[in-house]
């Protein structure tokens, strides 16, 4: 993990909540006072299982929610300024200029019917006002040869790249507007090993030459200690625990956190039952009383069906949202590292 604690702090969200309307049914509270801090030049992972509201929290950040969704409370404070306080008009210029986000499934957001070569240069054109079309092809082939594409490919259509290629062309169209804040929304998923192993490095040489801060959505566990400084561990649309990624994957305080670490699978014993979490996330609009995890939680008292856990401050960097996490009743629970790597990962 590298030391960003004297880095100052480019993104700060406070207490955002998010609800979806659904008709003739009450409100679904897909995200309940979220809170964090993304540092310059730092990699914060947001992960959590299906419906956790992680690309919830990531489109509230853009400001891309559907037409239900709406965002009811919190600040999002980018260098300064309150995110949720501007006009459409002034949103859209911070999008791609500021932060731009890698979207989920490459596939299904490049324009089938567009060469990716003018989809790049479509955004150069709309947010940074340049017509010149030589100068535009240069930044064009400017980007994808930075994410390791040929210039003779940008007048390919996306059908005719790989699956790894797509998202080297999404990356390279994210940082078409030199963004200071990249979001990516689950850039490996349904591509094979080897070709997640390129693209994250890509990330990691993308984040240290040009001084990039990445907010990385994934549901890999391994993903998140190769890449990550920070976690938000998400469950239910709630905070269940964040801190550093040592603290994480060697001393988990929240029960959620402790049984994802414990579904991982550990190279060290490849003869050992992978364990899981019995049930499923609760729906965001018929929500259990108290803890969102209770129905799941191995370590569950009655205190917990009834009280919604507030996010405790172990310490100035790791918060959790258990009643055992509590100050005045702190538990140590056993330790669980992390398959196949030291304790200084």
């Amino acid at each position: 993990m590298r030391a960003l604690d004297n880095a100052p702090v480019l993104l700060e969200v406070n207490g955002l909540s998010t609800d979806f309307l659904v008709a003739g049914e009450s409100p679904a509270h897909a995200l309940v006072d979220i809170n964090f801090k993304l540092r310059e030049g730092e990699v914060l992972g947001i992960v959590g299982e299906s419906g956790c509201g992680k690309t919830t929290l990531m489109l509230s950040l853009m400001r891309l929610l559907p037409a239900n969704g709406r965002i009811i409370s919190g600040q999002i404070n980018f260098q300064n300024q309150d995110l949720l306080s501007l006009s459409e008009r002034e949103i859209a210029d911070v999008r791609w200029k500021n932060i731009a986000m890698i979207f989920q499934g490459a596939m299904n957001a490049l324009n089938p019917v567009h060469t990716v070569g003018r989809q790049i240069a479509e955004a150069i054109i709309q947010h940074n006002y340049i017509t010149d079309k030589k100068l535009v092809t240069e930044r064009v082939v400017e980007l994808l040869e930075l994410v390791g594409i040929g210039a003779e490919r940008k007048d390919q259509y996306p059908h005719q790249y790989s699956g790894g290629m797509r998202q080297r062309a999404m990356i390279a169209m994210a940082l078409a507007c030199n963004p200071q804040v990249v979001i990516a929304d689950e850039p490996t998923t349904a591509l094979d090993v080897m070709i997640q192993a390129q693209i994250l490095e890509l990330l990691g040489q993308l984040r240290d030459k040009l001084g990039l801060s990445i907010l990385f959505v994934t549901h890999d566990l391994g993903v998140v200690a190769e890449m990550c400084d920070t976690v938000l561990v998400m469950y239910g649309g709630v905070t269940a625990e964040y801190a550093d990624v040592d603290t994480i994957f060697n001393a988990p305080q929240h029960p959620y956190t402790q049984e994802l670490l414990r579904a991982f699978p550990d190279l060290t014993k490849p003869t050992e039952k992978l364990v899981s979490i019995p049930g499923y996330p609760p729906r965001l609009n018929a929500l259990p009383p108290g803890c969102r995890f209770a129905p799941r939680c191995p370590h569950v008292f009655d205190r917990c069906h009834v009280e919604q856990p507030e996010l405790h401050a172990l310490n100035g960097r790791h918060f959790a949202s258990c009643h055992l996490a509590e100050p005045e009743s702190t538990i140590s629970p056993e330790t669980v590292k992390f398959p196949g790597k030291s304790n200084d990962l």
